[in-house]
């Protein structure tokens, strides 16, 4: 149970994120662009800090926690499925081409780059339809696993015995409910202002506990002795054609989990993640938080700078807190064991919390974790939440609605849209069965319908609205019917994507040959101000004879090179901490100068060479 002090620290969290709502009411109150973006005047180490901490959610926390505890350094691959690397693409090229657009949503880039000819208002709807069922999808994501989280410090039905008629698959649900209210408040009354300042609160109550977890783990780590617990190959990042990773004794039950997790095949499984990625990166930022902290940026530079700092404060951080619990987890596992096994089954997501809970993390500091991986939750809700009012208020009602509404009337709608959406999303949550369900569907199936459009569009001249609304529905269809499918929804959803891909290429290419190119006036315009790379010849030479003083973009081999160093650099700044945690030192030094090494390459390569 909880003490005094850990009440009183979580309560003085609640209280500054009531605080933050209320003081940056009126400035996010101006006008639209104040609530959604605030203002476009938030520097950007403050929105990469914010991205990060969106990024540094509970229930992915969860989730990443129990990949670690069962596949040890070969973890750091499967998040892959996100894809995580998408943050190099979008530092090295992709923050900037979409910044400079200047619009307040992906829906609203969708009139910037086709027009506003039929297939481009059909391509709106979709991408808003689209962008909704993500954020709503997410926020469910985020819900689950804060109950899950949650219910284990406490005890529902034993602070309120009134409420002992709940059954008990509901109580995780209870508490999802009441701190999203919280989150609500603050995202609702200060728009993307005050969710940027809660975050980076948030950001450093969960340095200060991650730091204090992984030296626990450290102190309680002997090393001779944990490496007589795991299986061979749990310190290697190495893998062949197969995963190779047999768990024997008191842990042989985690073979059970890693044969239902389909990842045995890790050769394929690895290739259809990293093509997926590469793809799904190329494409660009999907519609959430992520997308929206691009356009609030101030310039393109410093969107690629906001895209860049969030891998450097985020991953190290992170991966000390999942390291470091991780490694207790495995140390208690006997002692904890009943806590996490639930139909006689062990559930890997409830390891997180079950540590905290453990003796070993004395009091003061559980009240600050909880504190910090409560404010994760928040973080993240309240960002998608602000994705999800961005693209219904600014891309349905005063598009289509009410094109003259006032900044009040503006808010008010904010205010409805975002309560709506709360209490859908909130039944989604209770119709999930777990956590990992409904991040496998999102990102092996969902993403896998955004891709082709998404690639196409920035860089083929010749890519039209039908193209893109037809390439979208070929994606989506498949997306939402397969895991209804006999035979093939026994496999992991990122098993889809090759599916999902070819329907939405042939969507693509039948679209876009069904129907003129889009006005030649629009696609000028748009490749003057995006200057991006790619097939895009027609319209250069035509915005050369306007304008003789237009430079191509001939970056397309360094920005390659860029990506590439900043993959290998991203994954070794998420090595590190965990070799560091495990003392694993000759591989953690190993993985500091790849750090190192990699971060010159980028300083002379990258960001001495960025512009507006």
């Amino acid at each position: 149970m909880l003490t005094t002090i850990d009440f009183a620290i979580i309560a003085v969290y609640l209280s500054l994120l009531i605080f933050i709502g209320f003081y940056l009411k009126r400035q996010a109150s101006k006008n639209l662009e104040s609530y959604l973006l605030g203002g476009k005047t938030i520097p950007w180490y403050m929105l990469g800090l914010s991205n990060a901490s969106g990024m540094f959610d509970i229930s992915g926390t969860v989730w990443l926690v129990a990949i670690t505890v069962i596949y040890g350094l070969k973890s750091i691959y499967i998040p892959w499925l996100w894809p995580v690397f998408n943050q190099i693409f979008l530092m090295v090229y992709l923050s900037a081409w979409l910044r400079r657009s200047g619009v307040t949503t992906g829906a609203e880039w969708i009139g910037f780059r086709f027009g506003k000819d039929k297939g481009a208002v059909t391509s709106h709807w979709i991408i808003v339809i689209f962008a909704i069922l993500v954020c709503l999808s997410m926020l469910a994501y985020g819900f689950i696993g804060m109950g899950k989280f949650i219910e284990i410090f406490l005890p529902l039905k034993s602070i309120f015995p009134s409420l002992s008629f709940i059954p008990n698959i509901y109580v995780p649900h209870v508490w999802g409910i009441t701190f999203t209210l919280f989150a609500v408040f603050y995202a609702l009354m200060g728009g993307m202002m005050s969710i940027v300042w809660a975050d980076v609160a948030q950001y450093v109550i969960m340095t200060l506990a991650a730091i204090a977890i992984a030296v626990i783990a450290m102190m309680h780590l002997d090393i001779l002795e944990f490496s007589k617990l795991v299986p061979e190959g749990w310190f290697s990042p190495a893998f062949g054609t197969h995963l190779n990773m047999n768990w024997t004794g008191k842990f042989s039950e985690f073979n059970t989990k890693i044969q239902g997790d389909g990842y045995e095949l890790f050769t394929l499984f690895f290739g259809v993640v990293l093509m997926k990625g590469i793809l799904s990166s190329i494409a660009g930022p999907a519609p959430t938080y992520d997308m929206q902290k691009i356009l609030s940026t101030k310039s393109p530079r410093e969107a690629s700078l906001m895209s860049g700092f969030v891998s450097v404060v985020l991953m190290p951080v992170r991966y000390l807190m999942i390291a470091g619990i991780a490694v207790i987890g495995l140390i208690l596992f006997d002692q904890i064991k009943d806590q996490i096994t639930i139909n006689g089954a062990v559930d890997f997501e409830l390891v997180l919390p079950a540590v905290i809970a453990h003796p070993w993390i004395p009091a003061g500091l559980v009240g600050l974790i909880l504190a910090g991986l409560l404010a994760a939750f928040m973080s993240t809700f309240a960002g998608t939440l602000n994705a999800a009012q961005a693209y219904i208020v600014n891309d349905i009602y005063i598009k289509y609605i009410k094109p003259e509404a006032s900044a009040k009337q503006s808010n008010n709608a904010n205010i409805i849209v975002g309560l709506v959406v709360v209490i859908i999303s909130v039944g989604f949550g209770v119709l999930a069965e777990n956590v990992n369900s409904i991040l496998q569907w999102v990102t092996g199936a969902l993403y896998g319908s955004y891709i082709a459009a998404n690639i196409l569009k920035w860089h083929w001249w010749r890519f039209n609205s039908k193209g893109f609304a037809w390439g979208m529905t070929g994606g989506l269809i498949p997306a939402l019917i397969l895991p209804y499918v006999p035979v093939i929804n026994t496999v992991l959803p990122i098993y889809y994507f090759p599916i999902i891909l070819v329907f939405s290429v042939i969507g693509c290419i039948w679209g876009t040959y069904t129907a003129p190119a889009t006005d030649t006036e629009v696609l000028k315009i748009f490749y003057a101000k995006t200057r991006p790379w790619g097939f895009w010849k027609p319209i250069h030479e035509m915005v050369v004879a306007e304008n003789p003083g237009f430079k191509e973009n001939t970056a397309f081999g360094r920005d390659m090179v860029n990506v590439f160093t900043g993959i290998v650099w991203q994954t070794a700044l998420v090595a590190a901490p965990i070799y560091l945690v495990v003392k694993q030192f000759n591989s953690f030094a190993i993985a500091l100068m790849i750090v190192g090494v990699g971060s010159v390459i980028l300083k002379k390569n990258w960001y001495d060479k960025l512009e507006d």
